[in-house]
């Protein structure tokens, strides 16, 4: 461990840091961990951050529900454009409400 290395982690550990019992991914070191940063005391480095990614189709697959309700709402927004008569519009547009009203519902729960 360099000197550098050393003074941080104990800075860090003086200032309420705690120690971590998983080793380093990197190099099996002893890391100290303040506010949700990992710092290795033996190579100084942070576990690289990835980014979880999630397809769209497993996520659609979890509220079958939503998923009709998205597909309606697209429905109906294409029928509005092609629509002329003004009262044929206001009826989409209180369909589009209540889907718009039943998608909200099912973010609350």
């Amino acid at each position: 461990m360099t000197e550098e290395l050393r003074k941080k982690a104990a800075e860090m550990l003086l200032n309420g840091a705690t120690l971590l019992s998983e080793p380093c991914p990197y190099c099996k070191g002893v890391r100290v961990m303040k506010e949700g940063q990992a710092l290795c005391t033996k190579c100084g480095r942070a576990p690289e951050k990835r980014k979880i990614v999630t397809e769209e189709k497993e996520v659609k697959n979890k509220n079958p529900l939503k998923n009709t309700l998205d597909k309606k709402l697209e429905i109906l927004s294409k029928e509005l454009e092609r629509e002329t008569d003004h009262d044929k519009q206001q009826s989409i547009l209180k369909s589009i409400n209540l889907v718009l009203e039943m998608m909200e519902k099912i973010k609350k729960q």
